[in-house]
């Protein structure tokens, strides 16, 4: 059986629909080796990192760009300290939303920059969400410097910007919704993203691939959208599954 990790689920959302423990058990039983659940704000990373101790995952720390009003000094201290947890492998998710206008543009930049800054300082990945933005937040990746390691979670670019993230040094991860009747273009972009940085996850409980679009999303279902990535990209499913999970390992650290 192919093996998997889920780069990117907030397991601390799905504790609304289903139990940690059940989803958990049940994405190890799909093949799911590991997986990083992911924080959008100081108590969800704090909850982030209880559950990464309690269930042997890993954990993120950060604020969502809709979020980033709340960033100062005290968030951004709690959130540097939760980074020198050797569980904590990742920064963010951080980045830039301009789908949703709840905050200023320039306030998620700030923020953003000082992620970035964060992710260099601590030589830890980051992690960035991107909505109706991609281009600014290439941007500002190029005027502070790119981290060593960083990840565009859920792609939603085309072929020319996935050029500037790959050329910046960039992974990049597609979610379930590269199964979605809907999303050609999105796998036609899929073909150009290189074996050797690609990632796949869920963003549970969000997305859920086909088949099971419309339900809460969970881990297991990365197993879903990494078929859904081979037949876009014209890979075997084992070689999409070693991979990514090679990837996600060099990403974030785990062994």
């Amino acid at each position: 059986m192919p093996t998997w990790f889920d780069s990117h689920c907030h397991l601390h959302l799905c504790e609304e629909n289903a139990g940690i423990e059940g989803l958990v058990a049940g994405a190890r039983s799909a093949g799911v080796v590991g997986l990083l659940t992911v924080g959008i704000d100081a108590a969800s990373s704090r909850r982030s990192l209880e559950i990464a101790e309690r269930f042997d995952v890993y954990a993120s720390a950060g604020l969502h760009p809709n979020s980033a009003q709340e960033w100062n000094g005290g968030t951004s201290g709690e959130v540097a300290r939760l980074l020198e947890d050797e569980r904590v492998v990742a920064v963010g998710e951080t980045g830039l939303d301009f789908y949703r206008d709840s905050c200023p543009p320039d306030v998620q930049r700030s923020a953003f920059a000082d992620h970035i800054g964060l992710a260099q300082a601590t030589g830890k990945a980051l992690v960035i969400h991107t909505r109706d933005s991609i281009d600014a937040a290439l941007d500002v990746l190029a005027g502070t410097g790119a981290p060593d390691r960083f990840v565009f979670h859920c792609w939603s670019g085309d072929v020319e910007q996935l050029g500037r993230a790959l050329g910046l040094g960039a992974y990049v991860s597609f979610a379930g919704n590269v199964s979605f009747k809907n999303a050609a273009a999105l796998r036609a972009v899929a073909h150009f993203v290189p074996l050797d940085r690609l990632l796949v996850e869920t963003d549970s409980p969000f997305l859920a691939p086909v088949p099971f679009r419309g339900r809460p999303n969970e881990p297991a279902y990365v197993v879903h959208v990494g078929r859904a990535v081979a037949e876009a990209t014209g890979a075997t499913e084992d070689a999409v599954a070693a991979a990514t999970t090679a990837n996600a390992r060099l990403l974030f650290g785990p062994t």
